[in-house]
C-alpha cells in the first residue's frame, strides 16, 4: 500500500498540483475531511516510529506521505487552549467560538457548516467517528447548540439533518429513557432510532448488529444509521473485532453508501479516541488509535486513487492533547519496545476495566506483568506503584489533582511505561501547540503552510465552491453583525 501511494504521489499528485494551478480545476466531487482529535505532531510521529519498529524503517503513515503539508493554530474565542467544540466549530464553519459551543458564535447565533453547505449544493454527507456520534467534533458539522453537553438536543438535530450516513458509538442518546430499545441516557422517551427507520434509514444499533452491518450490501441510494456501543467505541488496542467494526471498516462502508449518490459526497471521519488516550497519558492507546485512524485514511486514499481528478482528502486535528513529548531530560533515545509490549490500554482497562486495582496488590502486579510489559519491574518502579496504591487504599482514588482525576495506580503505571519509552506528558488536558495538516487532491495546494484552523474551513469552502456565512469580526467574545 505504501509503495503504491509513494509512486502515485510522486508521479501523479505533483503533476495535478501544477495542472490545477494553471487551469483552475473544477470543484471536487468527493471530499474527505479526516480529523484526528488530540492528534498533534508527536502523536503522528510516535505512531510512525511504532509502525517502523513493527514493519521496518521504510514504513510510513499514509497521512505523513500526502504531498501538501502545514501547521494550524487552534485557539478558541475565549481561550488560547481550545476544547473540541470550539476547535471543531472553527474547522467546520470558519469561525472562532467559545469553548463548549457547537457551531454557534459566542453570541448564540448559528453559523452554517461545510457539511450543511455541501448538502445544500446537492452532495450526500457522512459522519464516521470512534466516539459517541453526539460528541463535540462530529456535532459541530451537523448540530448547533450553546453546549456540547446537550446531547439529547444534538441527537434530535441529527435526525432532521438529512445526513445519509452515520457510523460510530453512543446509541444511548438515540433510544428512549424507558429502556425499551436499549440502555439510555436520554431525559425523555423519544425514540430516534425509530425516527431514522421511518425516514428510510437502515438502522444498526448495539454490538449485536455488527454482523448485520458487515453483511449489509449497498443497493442504490441507501441511508444508514449505525451506533454500535452505549458510549464511545473501544480503544483500538482493546477492540474485539467480532463485536465492533473498526474505524476503517465504517469508513469503507460509508464510501460505498455515499458513492451511490450522483452529485458526490462530503464525509467527515474522526479518530476521536486518540484524544481520550492522551488525556489519560496512555502512549500505547494513542499510538494504536492513530494507526487505526490512518487505516481509515487508506480507505479514502484507495478511493482517491480511482478518482484523482475529482477527490480532495484533508487530514487535520482539532488540537493536541497531553503535551506529548518524544524524548525527555538529557536522554537521546526513544524505546518503542516498551510500548510494543503493551497489550491493553491503561486509559481504559487499568482505570475502569478488568485491570483496575481493587486492593489485591499481588494480582495487580501479576496483571501488569502479563499485559503491560512490566514483568521486569524495578524496585523504584514498584515503590511508585505501591505509593499510588496507598493513596487508593485510603479512599483518594481519582481525587488527587496530580493524577488528573484518573486512578492514581493506572496513571503511575502509564507514566512508568512512558518513562521506559522516554516519552513525556505535560498535562492531562489539551495543550495550545499548533497541529499538523496534510492533504492531497483537487485544490489541496490551498491548504499548505502555517494557518489558523478557521482558514482551513475557508479554504475548503473555496475549493468545493460554497460560501460560508459572512459575519463581522468577533471582538471581546462577541460577534457584531451579519453581512448576509
Amino acid at each position: 500500500m505504501n509503495k503504491k501511494i509513494s509512486k502515485t504521489i510522486i508521479l501523479f499528485s505533483l503533476i495535478m498540483l501544477v495542472f490545477t494551478g494553471l487551469t483552475g480545476a473544477a470543484a471536487p466531487k468527493y471530499v474527505f475531511y479526516f480529523i484526528g482529535d488530540g492528534m498533534g505532531a508527536s502523536q503522528r510521529q510516535a505512531a510512525q516510529y511504532y509502525l517502523q519498529a513493527e514493519k521496518g524503517k521504510e514504513a510510513k503513515l499514509t497521512m505523513n506521505m500526502l504531498p501538501v503539508a502545514g501547521m494550524i493554530t487552534t485557539h478558541s474565542s475565549d481561550s488560547l487552549v481550545t476544547d473540541s467544540a470550539a476547535a471543531g466549530t472553527a474547522l467546520a464553519t470558519g469561525y472562532k467560538t467559545n469553548n463548549g459551543v457547537i457551531a454557534q458564535l459566542p453570541d448564540g447565533r448559528n453559523v452554517k457548516t461545510l457539511m450543511e453547505l455541501a448538502k445544500d449544493k446537492g452532495m450526500a454527507a457522512g459522519i464516521v467517528t470512534s466516539t459517541r456520534l453526539t460528541h463535540a467534533t462530529p456535532a459541530t458539522f451537523v448540530a448547533h447548540n450553546e453546549s456540547r453537553y446537550n446531547a439529547d438536543a444534538i441527537a434530535d438535530e441529527y435526525l432532521e439533518s438529512g445526513v445519509e450516513y452515520f457510523a460510530g458509538g453512543g446509541y444511548r442518546y438515540f433510544v428512549p429513557k424507558d429502556g425499551s430499545v436499549a440502555k439510555s441516557k436520554r431525559k425523555d422517551n423519544k425514540n430516534l432510532i425509530q425516527g431514522f427507520a421511518d425516514k428510510g434509514y437502515d438502522v444498526f444499533v448495539t454490538e449485536s448488529d455488527t454482523a448485520e452491518f458487515r453483511d449489509f450490501n449497498v443497493d442504490g441510494k441507501e441511508k444508514v444509521f449505525a451506533a454500535f456501543t452505549y458510549s464511545h467505541l473501544p480503544y483500538e488496542l482493546d477492540r474485539d473485532d467480532s463485536q465492533v467494526p473498526s474505524l476503517a471498516e465504517m469508513t469503507a462502508k460509508g464510501i460505498k453508501v455515499l458513492n451511490e449518490y450522483n452529485d458526490g459526497f462530503f464525509m467527515m471521519v474522526e479518530g476521536g479516541r486518540i484524544d481520550h488516550a492522551c488525556h489519560a497519558n496512555d502512549p500505547a492507546g494513542s499510538i494504536h488509535d492513530t494507526i487505526a485512524f490512518d487505516n481509515a485514511l487508506k480507505e479514502a486514499y484507495d478511493f482517491y486513487d480511482k478518482h484523482p481528478e475529482e477527490t480532495l482528502i484533508v487530514v487535520a486535528a482539532d488540537h493536541e492533547t497531553g503535551g506529548f513529548g518524544l524524548g525527555f531530560g538529557k536522554n537521546y533515545f526513544l524505546n518503542m519496545n516498551a510500548v510494543q509490549k503493551v497489550k491493553l490500554t491503561t486509559a481504559d482497562v487499568l482505570n475502569y476495566g478488568q485491570g483496575k486495582y481493587d486492593g489485591d496488590r499481588a494480582e495487580f502486579f501479576s496483571f501488569i506483568a502479563e499485559n503491560m510489559g512490566l514483568n521486569d519491574i524495578t524496585e523504584v518502579e514498584k515503590a511508585k506503584i505501591e505509593s499510588a496504591m496507598d493513596m487508593v487504599d485510603k479512599g483518594l482514588e481519582g481525587g488527587a489533582n496530580e493524577y488528573g482525576g484518573y486512578d492514581p495506580v493506572a496513571v503511575t503505571v502509564t507514566h512508568i511505561i512512558s518513562e521506559r519509552a522516554n516519552m513525556n506528558w505535560t498535562t492531562y488536558a489539551h495543550s495550545g501547540t499548533a497541529v499538523p495538516i496534510s492533504a492531497v487532491g483537487v485544490g489541496a495546494e490551498k491548504l499548505g503552510g502555517f494557518k489558523d484552523n478557521t482558514e482551513i474551513a475557508k479554504a475548503i469552502a473555496s475549493i468545493i465552491e460554497v460560501k460560508l456565512e459572512q459575519v463581522a469580526q468577533i471582538e471581546d467574545g462577541k460577534s457584531l453583525a451579519v453581512s448576509n
